[in-house]
């Protein structure tokens, strides 16, 4: 008897959590039972003892998808371990909700209204309609490249491992890291072995992009490709695939022509022509939100290091495994100011208007997000003895769920440790759940006050 009433005073707690309070709540569940699993024995390789602080980081990283780590994962995990991380990772790529729905589908439950909701929200979505069918073609479709991934890098890998096992082993771990950007590695120096081997640093190019440029693109291009010749003459993208796609590739491009530019004669001064190729473009990709390197980030000048900062901050597209302002924010707000210097008041991109509250979240989250940038580094500058720049870096690399790093993480005091699990859960949730969580629900005023002008400038 008492433990009904139990049972329905938290089903009335949970009844009056809004959409976005739940799935912020439903995240730090999954940092929870992560926590607890890499904190058991099993998970720790013999004669490792970590800390709850490492475990927690890693935990958080983990299911951020961001990479960051205060201890080696080849050296403190064991295969239970790492398996664990792989699992999380998959948990903060994918979505927990999206994740969710494959348990419930699987189990043959109905997915009510509420469910729908939650993996609207979790998803970035504006929509209702063709959610579960959204969430299935996505999961398809992303462990179908991860899976693609795994043998082509696991076959690959006999070339460097005796045993087929380790080969297939690091293959799997490879796959999953680079599709969820999740920036974790099991060799103990991320890529570094295979700075000289393009066809590994190619195929991890594809499988980074694949999980950085948004869920709903690669649903479209899969679409595309199946139709007919004909049926393709008349196929309309949506808006958010041009401007998604259009503005990460633009990025990618301006990122990789910067990072030759600024390093042509120092990092890249003595390398060959192929060699800065790759380095810089295996950068720029890695620096939109996957925090793999083939580098020590700390070779390159201040300025390559301030400016990788900058596209972290940026990061990847919405309804992706990356965090971040995200690719569309950035182009909108952009776009507004160009369109504003000229003149006009309305945003015009392909061809289609651009809904005013659309823009007025790019804004919002853009100030936002520069407001706690600028607040975490303000503070973390305060409290510890090294260099702006690099304080920078880690704060944009955790900010934009990236997980680059130039070696500071782990020497940070605790309470700076925390302000970065913060900005990593931040990331991964987004700024506009993050920022509605606060509230039950929205609503809109069924009243206006006069307007009234003011100066500006």
């Amino acid at each position: 008897m008492y433990g009904d009433q139990k049972g329905i005073r938290v089903k009335r707690i949970f009844d009056k959590l809004s959409v976005v309070q739940l799935i912020s709540l439903y995240y730090l569940a999954a940092v929870t039972l992560v926590t607890i699993f890499l904190s058991l024995p099993v998970a720790h390789k013999d004669g490792v003892n970590l800390t709850f602080m490492e475990v927690l980081f890693t935990s958080v990283s983990a299911v951020s998808v961001t990479g960051l780590t205060v201890v080696s994962t080849a050296e403190s995990f064991s295969f239970f371990g790492v398996i664990i991380i792989a699992i999380a990772l998959q948990i903060g790529g994918l979505g927990v909700m999206a994740l969710g729905t494959l348990i419930w589908l699987i189990l043959g439950r109905k997915i009510g209204f509420r469910e729908r909701r939650l993996i609207m929200t979790d998803q970035n979505q504006q929509s209702i309609s063709g959610i579960v069918r959204l969430v299935k073609d996505m999961l398809i479709l992303i462990l179908t490249i991860e899976f693609i991934g795994f043998i082509i890098l696991g076959t690959y890998y006999l070339n460097y491992y005796e045993s087929i096992l380790d080969a297939y082993y690091h293959g799997f771990f490879s796959a999953i890291s680079a599709v969820t950007n999740g920036g974790f590695d099991i060799t103990g120096s991320s890529l570094h072995m295979f700075r000289h081997d393009y066809f590994v640093q190619f195929v991890h190019i594809l499988l980074i992009i694949s999980g950085a440029i948004g869920f709903p693109v690669l649903i479209e291009v899969k679409e595309y490709l199946k139709i007919s010749p004909e049926e393709r003459n008349i196929k309309r993208f949506s808006l958010f695939t041009k401007l998604t796609t259009l503005t990460y590739f633009v990025l990618l491009t301006f990122s990789f022509l910067v990072v030759i530019i600024l390093e042509f004669n120092h990092y890249m001064a003595d390398k060959s022509w192929h060699e800065i190729i790759f380095t810089s473009l295996f950068q720029s990709t890695t620096a939109r939100s996957a925090g793999l390197s083939t580098m020590n980030v700390n070779e390159f000048t201040e300025q390559t290091q301030l400016f990788l900062s900058s596209m972290m901050f940026i990061g990847a597209s919405p309804s992706s495994v990356g965090g971040g302002i995200r690719t569309t924010t950035f182009a909108l707000v952009i776009i507004f100011i160009l369109t504003f210097a000229r003149g006009q008041t309305h945003i015009k991109i392909f061809g289609r208007q651009v809904e005013e509250e659309d823009l007025f979240k790019a804004v919002v989250v853009t100030l936002l997000a520069i407001i706690m940038f600028l607040s975490t580094v303000i503070v973390i500058t305060a409290v510890e003895p090294y260099s702006l720049t690099s304080i920078i870096f880690e704060v944009s690399s955790a900010f934009g769920t990236t997980g680059l790093s130039m070696g500071v993480t782990s020497e940070l005091t605790t309470f700076s440790q925390v302000l970065l699990m913060i900005l990593m859960f931040i990331g991964r949730i987004g700024l506009l759940t993050f920022l509605f969580s606060f509230n039950k629900q929205k609503r809109k005023s069924s009243y206006r006050y006069p307007k009234e002008k003011i100066n500006i400038g």
